[in-house]
C-alpha cells in the first residue's frame, strides 16, 4: 500500500514566490494562479460592503486574503473573512496569521474544475468541521451567491441568491447589499449616454 506524504504549513514556506497561491487542505496541496480582474473586483466589493457595515456597528474585523491556519495540514487563504472582536482577540499567531475560524468565510470562484472542487467540496468540508458559522461561495460567472449556514455540526446550504436578490444575513445584523452590485459590469459607452440625453440636459 502506498501512503502519500502530506504537506504541512512548514512546506508552504519553501514554495517559490512565483505569484501562484499555495494552500493545503488535509495535507493535500492546491496551487492556483493569480485571479483575474472579475474575481478581484468581486472580492473588493465584498470587502467594501462588509467593511462599511462593520464601521457602523464595530462588531468585528474584516480581512481580504488573510492567511488562515486551522491545523498543521490545513493552511488556506480565503478571499474575504469577517471575525468578531471576541474571536479575534486570541486568534492570531506571531506571523499575523489567523489560527481560529472566523464566523464568516467567503470564497469567490475561479474558472476551472479543480478550483471549483476546492471551494465547493474541500474548503466546504474544512470550514464545516472547523467551526465557521457561515460560508459564502460567490460565483461571478453565474452571478450568484451560495449561502451555507451552520446547522449543528456542519454547514448546510440554505439558499442560492441571484443578481436581483438582496444579500441579508442574521450573522451581520442590518447588513444588506444587492447581489448584482458584487459583480463587474462594463460601463455604458459615452455614445449611448449622449443619445439618452434630452435637449433640456
Amino acid at each position: 500500500m502506498i501512503t502519500m506524504e502530506k504537506f504541512t504549513s512548514a512546506d508552504l514556506e519553501t514554495m517559490p514566490d512565483d505569484g501562484s497561491i499555495y494552500e493545503i487542505i488535509e495535507g493535500e496541496l492546491y496551487v492556483s494562479r493569480a485571479p483575474g480582474y472579475e474575481h478581484q473586483y468581486t472580492c473588493g466589493r465584498l470587502f467594501r460592503f462588509i467593511d462599511e457595515w462593520n464601521d457602523r456597528l464595530r462588531l468585528g474585523v474584516v480581512f481580504i486574503n488573510p492567511g488562515l491556519i486551522l491545523a498543521e495540514v490545513d493552511d488556506v487563504i480565503p478571499d474575504v473573512v469577517w471575525i468578531s472582536h471576541e474571536r479575534f482577540e486570541n486568534s492570531t499567531d506571531g506571523a499575523g496569521h489567523l489560527i481560529s475560524p472566523p464566523e464568516l468565510v467567503i470564497e469567490v470562484l475561479s474558472p476551472g474544475k479543480l478550483n471549483e472542487y476546492r471551494d465547493r467540496q474541500s474548503k466546504l468540508d474544512l470550514y464545516s468541521r472547523c467551526g465557521v458559522q457561515e460560508y459564502w461561495i460567490v460565483d461571478w460567472m453565474r452571478r450568484e451567491v451560495n449561502i451555507y449556514r451552520r446547522e449543528g455540526e456542519q454547514l448546510v446550504q440554505t439558499s442560492t441568491l441571484t443578481a436581483q436578490d438582496q444579500l441579508e444575513i442574521p450573522l451581520l445584523p442590518g447588513f444588506t447589499c444587492r447581489v448584482e452590485d458584487l459583480f463587474f459590469a462594463l460601463p455604458i459607452p459615452k455614445s449611448e449616454l449622449k443619445s439618452g440625453l434630452s435637449a433640456e440636459d
